[in-house]
């Protein structure tokens, strides 16, 4: 841990104070920030946008206030750790509360499932499914507590530059008890037989960027942060993460500077090796000893670097495969809805079917499946009095060519028609505020590539040390962060991701 780093680390550092230049205001850009500074950098946030927080942005319209992105609080083990390692805590800077139910599953009209906080009430759902499966769901989530504490302690906290990192005996032979070699599907399989209680378990695992059955078992992990650890909500929104994280980065001294997107970096081609001199805004040029690029990595390597500092080329981004694209709908209700809880899945339709339509033969979906978040259920300052905020995503295949107005409004109505009809009420008749977002808006805001929502695809060929590396192999003083590097997408691996490569930095200025 950083805290951990020795003093004369600190001093070395304050003698010859580093000028570090981050570019995004991200959760990964913010957390490698504030470990810099914490460490007696000199550090600055260069943000595209005119508000802090990448894909956690917030907005508010007609009296509602949305959350842009991020809507599930997990693993708060995470960021309770992320604070302390500033010797705070996390309740210094918000709320949190526990969601109960974690949130509600609709099958069909008749098969409504309220996920319970209780693990008691949650064994009895699963015996009520299946004879025999609380015992099952109990073996499960134990495994799946191993591979949460191995997989998060010791896995993802490596920088994986090298596969030397992990030739470890003790974590070679738990590969094999983490399942590394496994798929979520055959896993869940062997363990339970009701095809409602298989589609909840491998729920988690559909934003990760393969079906379950080429997602690796590892990932039952996610369950036990489901299930086990809990689903939280801040108040005020998720952007209350951001504003706390804002806040204790501007404490260790970081300056933030909004609508200042980084077009071009400036290399001095005469050092040997080469080093980045300067980070170019359309107003300003900022010196920089370090650069970590928080911002969307192709981006950065492929349009703002000079040609000849790229570490990959275009035929090697084509080939990473992605994780989703989603389809948003922000809505604004003028009553209220009866009928839904904080987080609502919608599986009344072919999972398989939608699974393969993202990720094995892209195509807009036939009968997607959908998500509905109405965070004014649990937050009256989100709506204003007597009405809804609805938060609608649908996953998408990332690179669809035609992000048209057309089809955003065919799946409008199709996902509102079955939402209607699964809860027993109208909807689209008491809509007074509506805004869409997908593939062109991720690009616009986030050069997001591809237009992704999540990042690069946790696939067992694209994990630890096969992803992009967070250091750039021609430039001694150019780092990555965030959701195209190690450890991956996600709120909590992108706050772990900071810390790793500001880890790397300062490792770099000991030697």
């Amino acid at each position: 841990m950083l805290r951990d780093f020795k003093t004369n680390t600190i001093s070395r550092i304050l003698k010859n104070k580093k000028k570090i230049i981050v570019i995004g205001a991200g959760f990964a850009g913010l957390s490698a920030a504030t470990y810099l500074a914490h460490q007696g950098c000199d550090v600055t946030i260069l943000e595209k946008n005119s508000v802090a927080g990448g894909r956690a942005r917030q907005y508010s319209e007609a009296g509602f206030t949305f959350d842009m992105g991020p809507s599930w609080y997990w693993m708060p083990d995470i960021f309770e750790n992320y604070f302390a390692d500033f010797g705070k805590k996390r309740a210094d800077y918000y709320d949190l509360i526990r969601l109960d139910p974690s949130y509600t599953v609709f099958f069909d009209k008749n098969q409504i499932w309220k996920i319970p906080a209780n693990m008691t009430e949650l064994e009895a759902l699963f015996e009520r499914a299946e004879a025999g499966s609380s015992i099952a769901l109990r073996q499960f989530l134990k495994e799946a507590k191993y591979k949460y504490q191995t997989g998060i302690g010791e896995f993802v906290q490596k920088p994986s530059q090298s596969i030397t990192e992990f030739i470890d005996m003790r974590i070679f032979k738990s590969l094999f008890r983490l399942d590394m070699f496994t798929s979520m599907s055959k896993h869940l399989q062997k363990s339970f037989k009701n095809p409602k209680l298989i589609q909840l378990l491998e729920f988690p695992v559909l934003f990760l960027g393969a079906t379950p059955q080429n997602t690796p078992a590892l990932y039952s992990m996610m369950n036990y942060a489901d299930m086990s650890l809990g689903t939280w909500y801040p108040p005020g929104g998720m952007f209350e993460i951001i504003k706390g994280m804002v806040r204790l980065a501007t404490e260790k001294g970081v300056r933030i500077l909004l609508n200042q997107e980084v077009k071009s970096i400036q290399v001095n081609k005469t050092k040997k090796p080469a080093t980045i001199t300067t980070c170019v805004t359309d107003t300003e040029s900022f010196e920089a000893d370090y650069v970590v690029a928080g911002a969307d990595y192709h981006h950065i390597e492929q349009v703002v670097l000079p040609a000849e500092f790229r570490h990959y080329s275009p035929a090697y981004w084509d080939k990473r495969v992605m994780a989703p694209s989603s389809l948003l709908f922000y809505l604004g209700v003028n009553k209220r809805l009866t009928n839904l809880n904080h987080h609502n899945l919608f599986f009344d339709e072919d999972f398989n079917l939608h699974a393969k339509e993202i990720y094995e033969t892209p195509k807009l979906p036939t009968n997607p499946l959908f998500y509905v978040c109405v965070p004014s259920l649990t937050d009256s300052t989100v709506a204003p009095a007597g009405c809804e905020n609805l938060f609608i995503l649908i996953p998408l295949a990332p690179d669809l060519p035609d992000d048209k107005e057309e089809w955003r409004e065919k799946y409008y109505h199709m996902v509102m028609e079955r939402l209607e009809k699964l809860t027993g009420q109208s909807i689209r008749d008491a809509v007074i505020y509506k805004r869409s977002y997908a593939h062109r808006d991720f690009k616009n805001d986030y050069h997001a590539f591809k237009g992704n929502a999540y990042g690069l695809a946790n696939t067992l060929m694209q994990t630890a040390f096969l992803k992009p590396k967070l250091k750039n192999n021609h430039l001694t003083n150019l780092y990555y962060t965030g959701q195209l590097t190690v450890p991956g997408p996600g709120v909590p691996p992108s706050l772990i991701s900071g810390k790793i490569v500001a880890n790397e930095l300062l490792k770099q200025f000991n030697t």
